[in-house]
């Protein structure tokens, strides 16, 4: 038989489903289950959903390093309880005032990776001490704590964190994967190979029995260091210190007043008209928002099918975000190239209720998977590579420059009824571009196709990453495959593990019953978490 005649291929036949969680004490949802238990935690001690989110993202540094951690950037949105407009905590990605463009020469090559950009000489941009941003998530942390906590301890906090350091990352198969997936670069930086390539290889689970851990180099003293000495000792005390003289001796920018500058910034969230009936609560700015913005404009007034959508209503959303997309690379920056992306994004979401209501909706992220794959040594801190969001051609309308901040994909919303009566969403996604196909078909599935929860999480979707084609689940209809394939370019893939064709969201829905939420379905360790013993879990 010719191999064209074979079907597709599949890298799996199973049916997956994950577990709602509901209750009216709080809920927790993340990307893995341990962190989510930890910010749960919090809520059953009297924490509210803000002290919750603080500290599932110091423990998720330790339980799934790769996707956020202590070297990373993000945007929180925060709405307390009542009130009618949300907040944003805005710790994104700038780069160090000494950036020079100088260090990034091109070598006339295309590079395809993240984004298909012109290749820096050495990849200088996507991994090493030359790609870091600074470090604003301690600062972005800090600030959600401080204006919005309950003034519990930042050590009480920062305890579920600092145990899991210390007893080190799970050694199971889905660790294997991702440090596989990175080792190549990895074994180029002394203390990353020494920490996730012991004997020169990525850690493998036993044959049988329970997976043991892995040592996290120096973290879980730094975490302690925090608990003692304070979040602004990360930005103007011992652990700056160290920071920068890590990176300088590994021949990075960011320096000990870069630190001792970084602050995370309070503003009102920007709201977004969903039909008559809802406002969308935005991050702003640089991040997916404003085109989201024009994508849910676009699809003002589609016919809308009874409990699901149709064929003709996916061809729409194909046609209306590839033309987004068209409008965000050329008028945002022609930033982030024209291709979609083809390596793995390094982004995790968190999404929190509290028994009064309050709601965070959380993106952090250290870019890549494995950020600059870079370990400082003094501090076991691995770093982002934020560098990589710029355009490298230094007439781009995105280019790289020094106290810069590049346009990013991170799309955290809430949605809050106009009229005050009705449900409440929270939610986002990891990613990269393709976070926000997943958010807008996330809210569109709950608000205008009335799917429950459990329902929605499970859907299968579309993604568009940029205007040359779209993506659509295997699980799709055969009609609306057609009507999508009628659209534009088109292919159809499987949502699984890996290879990653489609983000990963999360989401907590609150009504007058409770709350309930569910975590990204093919996300082997994400879970949403109930408060208490009371709080009930469902699967399918």
């Amino acid at each position: 038989m010719p191999a064209d005649d074979l079907a597709p291929y599949r890298t799996q036949t199973w049916t997956v489903t994950k577990p709602t969680a509901s209750g009216r004490d709080g809920i927790v949802v993340a990307q893995n289950r341990e962190a989510a238990e930890a910010g749960a935690a919090i809520l059953a001690r009297g924490g509210n959903a803000a002290d919750a989110a603080f500290a599932t993202a110091f423990a998720l540094a330790a339980v799934e390093p790769w996707n956020s951690g202590l070297g990373g950037i993000g945007f929180a949105l925060v709405l307390p309880p009542g009130a009618g407009a949300a907040t944003v905590v805005d710790f994104g990605p700038v780069s160090s005032r000494n950036t020079r463009v100088a260090d990034y020469p091109l070598t006339g090559a295309v590079k395809r990776d993240l984004f298909t950009w012109p290749e820096v000489a050495g990849d200088r941009n996507v991994h090493g001490p030359l790609s870091f941003c600074i470090p604003s998530a301690v600062a972005g942390y800090a600030a959600l704590h401080e204006a919005f906590g309950t003034g519990l301890p930042v050590a009480d906090l920062l305890g579920p964190a600092l145990a899991l350091a210390r007893r080190g990352l799970a050694q199971d198969w889905f660790t294997t994967l991702k440090i596989a997936s990175s080792a190549s670069v990895l074994r180029l930086y002394e203390e990353s190979a020494r920490i996730y390539l012991p004997g020169g290889l990525p850690p493998v689970p036993p044959y049988q029995g329970m997976p043991g851990f892995l040592p996290l180099g120096r973290l879980a003293e730094t975490l302690e260091r925090l608990a003692e000495a304070g979040l602004r000792d990360f930005y103007e005390g011992g652990i700056a210190q160290e920071l920068a003289a890590d990176i300088a001796a590994l021949g990075g920018v960011i320096d000990r007043e870069d630190l001792a500058g970084c602050r995370a910034v309070i503003r009102d969230a920007p709201t977004i008209a969903w039909g008559e009936d809802h406002l969308v609560h935005t991050a702003g700015g640089l991040t997916a928002a404003p085109t989201l913005a024009e994508v849910i404009a676009g699809m003002g007034g589609a016919a809308r099918s009874s409990g699901a959508p149709d064929a003709a209503w996916f061809a729409r959303l194909s046609t209306v975000m590839r033309e987004a997309y068209a409008r965000r690379l050329a008028g945002l920056g022609a930033a982030q190239g024209s291709a979609r992306e083809s390596a793995e994004t390094c982004t995790t979401h968190i999404t929190v209720v509290d028994r009064d209501g309050m709601l965070v909706s959380m993106t952090t992220t250290l870019l890549s998977s494995m950020g600059s794959r870079v370990v400082l040594p003094k501090t076991g801190i691995l770093m982002n590579n934020g560098v990589m969001w710029f355009d490298p051609r230094p007439d781009s309308a995105n280019p790289i420059a020094p106290g810069a901040r590049p346009l990013c994909n991170m799309c955290p919303v809430i949605v809050t009824p106009r009229d005050g009566d009705g449900p409440r969403l929270a939610a986002g996604a990891s990613g990269g571009r393709r976070i926000l196909a997943s958010v807008y078909q996330t809210l569109a599935f709950l608000l205008d196709f009335g799917m429950d929860p459990h329902e929605a999480a499970h859907a299968p979707r579309i993604d568009v990453s940029g205007p040359d084609g779209t993506s659509a689940d295997a699980r799709l209809s055969p009609e609306i495959r057609t009507a999508l394939a009628a659209a534009g370019p088109l292919a159809v893939v499987e949502h699984g593990v890996l290879p990653i064709n489609f983000a990963c969201p999360n989401f907590v829905r609150v009504d007058a019953s409770g709350a309930t939420g569910c975590s990204d379905v093919q996300s082997p360790w994400s879970a949403a978490v109930a408060a208490s013993a009371e709080d009930r879990t469902r699967s399918a």
